[in-house]
């Protein structure tokens, strides 16, 4: 007995082959079409429970088909795959009712379990807006941990769902609360960011919630909060990890009952905003240190967001240097180019500063250099010492190589790592070692413990990257990357 009739619309027969193929195994019917135009002759004579289609078809644009079948068939699920995997694909995609949307190339996997879920999924039509083709693009790169982020982002914009962005310094947490706003349901309110660390721990709760006149010395009449400010819209509370014990506690008052009182005020005040926080550390270790709520940690992580490191996204860097470099011209800066070599440079560099320093490299090579195409020597001159020692070893660190091995077990990874770390440290006595000691440990560390996590899921890798906290496909890269010879021996 058939599952359901799934309709699939691609131009290209090797993928209408695969999903047709793979679809059938797994119970349903499937109906083929290499066009938009016979895709929308099924939807109009009411045939189909599911709809798969490319974006880019020869006779029509997916994007302009879904409104007229939403119009026509609003209970009719839709998957869009397309290999154009920027930012606004995803967007694109949630914004015109698609159920969700697979950036190609997708795991087959993956999509069969994606089509059980929508056609188990109540039948109700998605809210929607159309936006325009003009629109800016505030997120750039194409990598496939860019791409889970595209897909989290798209299904979260019509929500209200309070939203916890983490990742290193430099990563672009703000933005990612920017688009959260700017393409989501509150976005006529106003968007108000307020960091933790940059406010004295005296102020936080006068800034956020506001307070009467005479509350404090210096408090000369009323002043209104960032929560009053952002009422209606979205509050995003950066650097949440250095919020004060005290404020706190009034923060989750706010979440649990949805309203405030102003310092030195008596009135209960209603709030309605959406809050996105953001951190660079790690709230579960703040918690075990007391220094952070975990009644509050809960309540701010509704919907996790990890945002990877430069590092795990090098194949990003060629967009995200052509999109620093337009945003230099428009700053009135020379065009500038960049050559294969230099750019190969870029991609070994472990990038401390995130996508913060290329921007602000990029920015240097536009200004202060008269080359319209920036070679491998002037890139090397603007990273520095730094960027020469990223991938050596640091001298006088040489056979301090840790204790562990692919056959070692993760419960025996931390203690190697001490032992690593305390007898490099001794060697130097009252010294500090040289520059650099950060790639160093890195690189004695990464392979054998990626390794040895693989020798104990047994070459899984969705069970290693869960362990290690990577995303599967920055795991996948790594394993090319570093030439782990192992996991083919334990797939």
């Amino acid at each position: 007995m058939s599952l359901g009739t799934i309709l699939v619309a691609d131009d290209d027969a090797a993928i209408r082959t695969v999903l047709t193929q793979a679809l059938i195994r797994a119970g349903y019917e499937v109906r083929a079409s290499a066009t938009a135009a016979g895709l929308w002759r099924w939807v109009q004579s009411g045939d189909g429970d599911l709809i798969i289609t490319d974006v880019v078809m020869p006779d029509e644009n997916a994007f302009d088909l879904l409104p007229r079948i939403k119009k026509m068939r609003p209970e009719l699920p839709i998957i869009v795959m397309s290999a154009q995997n920027t930012f606004m694909t995803a967007i694109k995609a949630s914004e015109r009712g698609a159920y969700d949307y697979l950036p190609k190339p997708f795991d087959l996997k993956e999509l069969v379990a994606i089509v059980g879920r929508a056609l188990s999924a109540p039948k109700a039509p998605r809210l929607h807006d159309t936006m325009d083709d003009g629109d800016t693009m505030p997120l750039v790169g194409r990598s496939p941990a860019m791409q889970d982020i595209y897909r989290a982002l798209a299904r979260l914009m019509q929500t209200d769902l309070t939203v916890m962005i983490t990742g290193e310094s430099g990563t672009g947490k703000e933005l990612v609360a920017r688009a959260l706003h700017d393409y989501g349901k509150r976005k006529k309110g106003p968007f108000v960011a307020i960091n933790m660390a940059a406010i004295p721990r005296e102020l936080i709760e006068s800034d956020l919630f506001g307070h009467e006149k005479g509350a404090f010395t210096g408090a000369n009449a009323r002043s209104a909060g960032r929560f009053e400010q952002a009422e209606g819209g979205t509050l995003f509370l950066d650097e949440i990890g250095d919020m004060p014990m005290e404020a706190q506690t009034r923060l989750l008052r706010v979440l649990q009952q949805g309203e405030y009182t102003t310092v030195g005020g008596r009135s209960i005040i209603k709030t309605n905003v959406r809050i996105v926080a953001a951190t660079h550390k790690d709230l579960r270790l703040s918690i075990t240190q007391g220094v952070f709520r975990e009644d509050l940690f809960f309540r701010l992580n509704v919907v996790p967001l990890r945002l990877p490191p430069l590092r795990e996204r090098t194949e990003d860097i060629p967009d995200l240097l052509r999109h620093f470099f337009a945003l230099a011209v428009k700053e009135g800066l020379p065009q500038k180019n960049i050559d294969h070599a230099a750019l190969d440079r870029l991609k070994r560099y472990r990038w401390p500063g995130n996508i913060r320093e290329l921007e602000n490299l990029t920015r240097r090579l536009a200004a202060l250099y008269p080359q319209e195409t920036i070679s491998e020597a002037l890139v090397e001159a603007e990273l520095g010492q730094n960027g020469n020692k990223a991938h050596h070893a640091v001298d006088g660190l040489n056979g301090a190589a840790p204790d562990i091995s692919a056959n070692s077990q993760p419960e025996d990874l931390m203690g190697a790592v001490e032992r690593y770390m305390t007898q490099l440290l001794a060697k130097y006595g009252d010294n500090l070692p040289p520059p650099g000691l950060y790639h160093r440990v890195l690189h004695e560390l990464e392979v054998p413990l990626i390794a040895a996590t693989l020798v104990a899921t047994r070459g899984n890798q969705i069970k290693a990257a869960e362990i290690l906290g990577l995303n599967r496909n920055t795991l996948r890269k790594k394993i090319s990357d570093l030439d782990i010879k192992l996991l083919r021996t334990t797939r």
